[in-house]
């Protein structure tokens, strides 16, 4: 049996930057990825501690040390700059696997820095 468990999680950054006027994703550090395991292209899920919102989209590579934490696209309209957010990444793997494995979480300091 196969389940889906948490692999990567950056847990309460703030948001720097909303772009409406892009294609689609969530633009981040590249630091920041490094740190939780996560990777360009790769899909994840938003939560919104401030408005409650919770949506899906893929990431894109920010500067690395920039502390970038940019929505794009429509997921723009589901925030606002200063919001505080997670950042979840889940993957599929066998059920006696998922119980050995060790997700990946990642408490970013103030300025989105590590």
């Amino acid at each position: 049996m196969m389940i889906e468990v948490l692999k990567s999680k950056l847990h309460c950054v703030t948001v720097t930057e909303a772009n409406l006027n892009y294609m689609g994703s969530i633009t981040i550090d590249e630091d920041l990825m490094d740190a939780a395991n996560l990777i360009a292209g790769e899909k994840v899920q938003v939560l919104d501690n401030n408005n409650g919102e919770r949506f899906e989209t893929y990431i894109i590579k920010g500067e690395r040390g920039s502390g970038c934490i940019c929505l794009n696209g429509a997921a723009a309209r589901r925030v606002q700059v200063g919001d505080v957010i997670i950042i979840i990444s889940y993957a599929m793997m066998d059920f006696e696997e998922a119980k050995q494995f060790k997700p990946t979480v990642i408490f970013p300091k103030e300025g989105n820095k590590l």
